[in-house]
């Protein structure tokens, strides 16, 4: 015999449906904002203190090499650092956010991420070395916060590397997965700024979660990355990139700026963005590619 449910069931039952739904999307959409964060900031922080000035060294050059679209040897530069040292962080993410580029570029081949993950013979090993640096700078970066829980350096980089996983199951992979990651980047931002006001990349940061929830989440689930605003969210990233900082930092706040003006449609402000961003990394692809499709006849 056919049960009939109680109207206070039925009641309920729609709402359960409904909450799955909104926290699907809200998954689905993480991937947006993170898309944009590791795009913009990855591979700006500076070693922290206690690294050896060869590392050093080897973490500033893979930085070039990453902004310069060279992912794979970035990846392969950092290495090293990464697994050598408990305190070169800035090694881990850089490696991370390298090793997520070059899987997204060889998935980006087909629409079907399953399909493109069966026909990818790399991947596997891709995924399994960022699993490994992932691990490594998340151990070190959060024994390092249990003695010194106002370290600043090592918070931000530890919502940087969560962010980075995000991106890489969400965005790329395709994976509901990340949601713990994502709340614990969003607090590290938050503290780091509560303290450092003036932290040029957890501005960066924060800005782009800002927008992205204001401008990509519905209305109605917005609430639960944490609300955004897309005003702010410009606000901070111009303040970004016409603040004083240190070159790799600056990089990133203009990167962020150009990505936004893109989005915005600004296309003349993207262009100048663009302009700066060339001189300093002249063999990075798609700025030339940018510039050769949206500079005005003419210009120079």
């Amino acid at each position: 015999m056919r049960q009939t449910l109680s109207p206070r069931r039925r009641n309920l039952s729609k709402v359960f449906r409904s909450a799955s739904r909104t926290i699907t999307t809200a998954l689905a959409l993480v991937s947006l904002l993170v898309v944009a964060y590791v795009r913009s900031s990855s591979a700006q922080s500076i070693p922290l203190p206690g690294s050896s000035l060869q590392h050093r060294a080897n973490v500033e050059a893979a930085q070039r090499e990453f902004y310069n679209a060279r992912y794979e040897s970035a990846a392969r530069m950092t290495l090293e650092t990464c697994a050598a040292e408990l305190s070169a962080l800035a090694a881990c993410e850089l490696r991370t956010a390298a090793l997520l580029f070059q899987i997204r570029a060889l998935l980006a081949t087909h629409s079907d991420k399953d399909v493109a993950w069966k026909r990818c013979a790399t991947c596997p090993d891709l995924l399994s070395a960022f699993r490994v640096a992932l691990a490594h700078g998340q151990t070190a970066a959060r024994a390092r916060l249990l003695e010194r829980p106002t370290d600043d350096e090592t918070l931000f980089l530890l919502g940087k590397l969560d962010l980075n996983y995000v991106w890489l199951q969400l965005g790329t992979l395709g994976h509901k997965t990340g949601w713990d990651e994502y709340w614990e980047a969003r607090r590290s931002l938050d503290t780091v700024l509560e303290r450092q006001p003036a932290h040029v990349r957890a501005r960066v940061a924060r800005g782009w979660i800002d927008y992205i929830v204001a401008t990509k989440m519905p209305r109605g689930t917005r609430w639960l990355l944490g609300g955004g605003s897309r005003k702010r969210g410009l606000q901070a990233i111009r303040e970004a990139a016409d603040a004083e900082a240190d070159f790799f930092t600056r990089t990133e706040a203009r990167f962020a700026l150009w990505d936004m003006q893109v989005r915005e449609r600004d296309t003349p402000g993207a262009i100048t963005t663009a302009d700066l961003l060339i001189r300093d990394f002249p063999d990075n692809q798609e700025l030339k590619r940018f510039i050769g499709i949206h500079r005005p006849s003419g210009g120079g």
